[in-house]
């Protein structure tokens, strides 16, 4: 099976339209240990300055979230309780908003993502979002990084036409913003995180 990035005019849509968007897509990462790839089967939009669990919420900008200023279809890194986060910047230039892929299907690279991550469970490799980083070999150093040319790029996938919707997940601190309904998920998919 082999993989082609997707063109960088894909990035550039609406950002809830692109949560969805990314489901069914592949997300590929080469490494010198080998090639892995999973399906995106479950995503969270931000929405920049008005959404209180968005890092730039108010425009906060901070060399961390530095990124998100810029074009759509680039990686946006950081790490939460140890675990390496994977964004997709998205949105205008000076519209700091990103799409987390929290969870994906494992479909190329198997044993290499069991030799990163260890003994578990096949649905334990990927069904989350600090799992699939670690499974995919992606790092904080893949900040800023075009999603559309290798080493970690997002690849045409099958397009789903059902799709779930639901409040993000652990945002509790975030006002009002931690009902919007704005994770999407394939359904009846077993990565989905929960």
């Amino acid at each position: 099976m082999s993989f082609l990035p997707v063109n960088r005019d894909f990035f550039l849509m609406p950002t809830l339209e692109l949560a969805q968007s990314l489901l069914g897509m592949f997300l590929v990462k080469e490494t010198e240990e080998g090639l892995t790839a999973g399906m995106i089967v479950e995503t969270e939009a931000y929405i920049g300055p008005s959404d209180r669990a968005a890092h730039s919420f108010g425009n906060r900008r901070t060399r961390r979230t530095e990124v998100m200023f810029g074009p759509a279809g680039f990686v946006y890194t950081y790490v939460m309780h140890t675990h390496c986060l994977v964004n997709v910047v998205s949105g205008d230039v000076e519209q700091p908003e990103a799409v987390l892929i929290r969870a994906v299907e494992p479909i190329i690279g198997i044993e290499l993502m069991y030799q990163r991550r260890g003994n578990k469970k096949e649905r334990e490799l990927t069904n989350g979002p600090g799992k699939l980083t670690k499974a995919l070999g992606i790092v904080k150093e893949d900040y800023g990084r075009p999603l559309y040319e290798k080493p970690l790029f997002v690849a045409e996938g099958k397009r789903t036409d059902t799709i779930s919707c639901g409040p993000r997940i652990g945002i509790d601190n975030s006002g009002e913003a931690k009902t919007y309904p704005w994770r999407f998920w394939i359904p009846n998919n077993r990565f989905v995180s929960r």
